[in-house]
């Protein structure tokens, strides 16, 4: 680890002993090498220790996609984020649209160590993804912390590829999440300030374990609707248990859902499409941007997380599925046949 970054990583480990303050800015990114920040009597050698070797194994991850993939419009060709090196078997953890049909991965590990990777799972419903580096890579894994067990006002370590990337964040809340693009989990971690450098960071406790990966930048971290700018980080409990199944076959079975190919928001009280996916079940039933979901299978709708759970209630991918829609003026009554996401992306091709 490079002076510099050690500086921050200490100075990072002062922050976290002083009390929690909502919008502390945190350690300036322009502190000078070889700066010895005042470190709390309480932190002792072994708990420095410990968050420096987690810091060490947060590695750069660099992908570019394959050339048709369905994904560049809303993510780029080129994107560029964290990872972090866990066990076993020397895997690197990271949020998964960075790899989402990557054609060529890069990581560099803190030593600066570069070398090409291998996909090795892909999971939508938990938003997670793992590669496989070539050869050994130079740092300890990260313990799996319980992020069950983090609460509002903990303050976290956040680490990112690169120099200079050791912050603190406090956690500002703890709860269900929904995203427009068919996505919702449970237990996600929201933390102030935000860093706009957020893709696969490694969210880091005291005891320099994992407790999360970095997923989203957010405008209303503490409170829905209510403006606190902050990140999104995806708990690594949901991991555990999935964890092997996705080494073994590259995605947990249970994250085969329906999808219909739909970007949704609340709006105003009402679900409003925003973004129909080309070629997607949705847009060849004739689904536009701007209408209004009433209803799935029949049922109404009260909000996005309700929306998700219902439509994939009605079966597994490959089952019809009913939308009312208000289209202008229009109600409409639409069926579609889902499919698995997995089966829209594509994929790199093999020799």
């Amino acid at each position: 680890m490079s002076t510099r970054r050690l500086a921050r990583l200490l100075l990072a480990l002062a922050f976290l002993a002083c009390p929690p303050a909502l919008g502390a800015a945190s350690p300036s990114s322009t502190d000078k090498a070889g700066e010895k920040p005042t470190v709390a009597p309480q932190d002792d050698e072994a708990t420095v220790r410990a968050l420096q070797e987690a810091a060490a194994a947060v590695v750069s991850v660099r992908t570019r996609a394959i050339g048709d993939a369905r994904s560049v419009e809303s993510l780029g060709a080129q994107r560029a984020g964290s990872g972090v090196l866990i066990a076993p078997s020397g895997l690197v953890l990271t949020i998964g649209y960075l790899i989402l049909e990557a054609d060529q991965v890069e990581v560099t590990d803190s030593s600066g160590r570069s070398m090409p990777a291998t996909v090795v799972a892909y999971d939508h419903a938990t938003g997670f993804g793992l590669l496989r580096p070539f050869g050994p890579l130079a740092p300890k894994p990260v313990r799996l912390g319980e992020s069950g067990r983090v609460e509002q006002l903990d303050r976290l370590m956040v680490v990112t590829g690169g120099e200079g990337g050791v912050s603190v964040a406090t956690v500002v809340s703890k709860r269900p999440f929904a995203g427009y693009w068919e996505y919702l989990i449970d237990g996600a971690i929201f933390t102030t300030p935000p860093r706009t450098d957020h893709s696969g960071a490694a969210l880091i406790n005291r005891e320099g374990e994992l407790v999360g990966i970095g997923s989203l930048f957010v405008m209303d971290a503490m409170t829905p609707g209510e403006r606190l700018p902050g990140n999104m980080f995806v708990p690594v409990d949901l991991l555990k248990p999935i964890l092997d199944e996705m080494i073994a076959t590259g995605r947990q079975k249970g994250g085969r859902r329906p999808w219909i190919g739909l970007n949704t928001v609340e709006d105003d009280g009402r679900l409003k499409v925003l973004r129909v996916s080309a070629g997607g079940p949705a847009d060849r039933a004739g689904v536009q941007a701007g209408d209004i979901i009433l209803s799935v299978g029949g049922r109404k709708i009260r909000d996005l997380p309700d929306f998700y759970r219902k439509l994939w209630a009605l079966g597994e991918p490959g089952v019809e599925v009913g939308l009312t829609l208000l289209q202008g003026t229009d109600v409409k009554e639409l069926r579609l046949r889902s499919i698995d996401r997995q089966d829209f992306l594509r994929r790199k091709p093999t020799i």
